[in-house]
């Protein structure tokens, strides 16, 4: 009888155990066949469709127009009166390798070593980082989440900001992160002289070179020998692609005479696929950089102006500046202090706000990335046989008053939560504690 009942005991209890943990876990996607019905469908690249329908199967994006058929058993989603846009890439973040700033065992994007390309972000993304679904649920789709902090810092990958896995998040993109040696203060706190200033920017340039000079005779050996007498040698095995043309070279740049430095760097080794990211003085050198026919991916539109003397809303001006001088643009949030990359959409509306046509903030946030990470063929736009990798909201996404609806990502509907909205519900109608005194 006792061992009956010590049985039914450990049932009972394992019993509860597995529904209280049901119950305790997060809302899960779900993929399927979904029919976007009454939307007015913003494409990007091939105008708007009002009343339209978009059809969701295997994580594709199947059928989409006026008069669409619906297919059998799929679920409705009726979006009279909302709009469907492609879900926005943020080229500029972090994201899934930090998450509390203040302790070092939380963060991954900045490893020990001044040359370390080898340094993989996709392999130190975590797919349950704290932000990734505060960022989803504005919107932002998929992200570069990249490393900083060295001359090498390591391996940018781009995710989309669904999956258990890094590999499941992966997006198709992978790009060397190279921080060019600032040739100016790094702000108001640095107190050295313009002598000192000058010897750590000469000697940043020289190691610089000797390590691309390595990278490119490594290449030389590699070639001759079929990759058999190379050697190991991990940093210029993760510089092989670059230097083959093979894999981008995102060189992290802000000021004008560093941009004008890069540029001719650039041009002298005959650097195949180059992206220039931060550009925060772009404006000033916007001719350049657009004879050199480099894309850009400016860092921020939400920033103070790089001079005192500057006008207080040139940071708000640079994408346009930079579009309009024929520079290929796209818009990044940078906002890797603070893990604000959901304000993407605001970033962009400012650059419209202060001279940049709004369908071309649209594209730099949408089809301008897929196309300079090489993956425009399934991300950026609305279109037939892409992912299903989208957005559903009440108005224009640049204003902060517009509510998103529904996200897809890859096909998956993902559910609108995050850390934040479960605070919001928890705190919005708080019932006063019980005393026990």
């Amino acid at each position: 009888m006792k061992n009956f009942q010590l049985i039914t005991g450990v049932l009972t209890a394992l019993f509860c155990a597995v529904v209280f943990h049901i119950e305790a876990q997060s809302q899960k996607g779900k993929t399927g066949v979904f029919a976007l019905t009454h939307a007015t469908l913003e494409t990007v690249t091939k105008g708007s469709i009002a009343n339209g329908t978009l059809i969701i199967s295997q994580g594709k994006i199947t059928a989409m127009g006026e008069g669409v058929e619906i297919p059998a058993g799929a679920e409705v989603i009726d979006c009279k009166g909302l709009f469907v846009y492609p879900g926005m890439i943020d080229g500029s973040t972090n994201v899934g390798l930090s998450e509390v700033g203040a302790d070092p065992r939380t963060t991954d994007y900045n490893e020990i070593g001044d040359v370390i390309p080898q340094m993989k972000a996709l392999t130190a993304v975590n797919p349950s980082a704290v932000a990734i679904p505060v960022t989803r649920v504005s919107g932002v789709t998929t992200a570069l989440s990249s490393p900083s902090g060295s001359l090498f810092p390591g391996t940018a990958a781009l995710i989309n900001l669904h999956g258990y896995t890094p590999d499941q998040m992966f997006a198709g993109f992978e790009g060397v992160v190279m921080t060019y040696p600032a040739g100016g203060r790094r702000g108001f706190w640095d107190r050295r002289t313009d002598e000192e200033i000058k010897k750590a920017t000469d000697a940043s340039l020289k190691k610089l070179n000797e390590v691309w000079e390595r990278a490119v005779q490594y290449q030389k050996v590699d070639s001759a020998t079929g990759g058999k007498s190379a050697g190991y040698y991990p940093e210029m095995q993760a510089l092989l692609p670059v230097v083959r043309g093979e894999r981008a070279l995102l060189i992290e740049v802000n000021a004008a005479k560093d941009i004008t430095a890069v540029l001719k760097w650039v041009k002298e080794r005959k650097i195949a696929k180059v992206v220039l990211t931060g550009v925060a003085e772009g404006w000033r050198v916007a001719d350049q950089i657009a004879k050199a026919k480099i894309p850009v991916i400016v860092g921020g539109v939400l920033v103070l102006p790089t001079r005192e003397y500057d006008r207080y809303d040139q940071g708000y001006a640079n994408a346009g500046m930079l579009k309009k001088a024929g520079v290929k643009v796209a818009i990044g949030s940078d906002e890797r202090g603070n893990q604000n990359f959901r304000d993407l959409p605001y970033h962009a509306g400012f650059a419209v706000a202060y001279g940049m046509d709004k369908s071309d903030a649209l594209k730099a946030i949408t089809i301008v990335p897929a196309e300079i990470f090489g993956v425009a063929d399934q991300l950026g736009s609305l279109e037939i046989g892409k992912q299903a990798t989208l957005f559903v909201c009440d108005g224009d996404p640049f204003e902060n008053k517009t509510q998103i609806k529904q996200v897809f990502i890859d096909g998956w509907q993902i559910p609108l939560s995050s850390r934040q909205t479960q605070l919001y519900d928890e705190f919005l109608k708080r019932e006063p504690g019980v005393s026990k005194r």
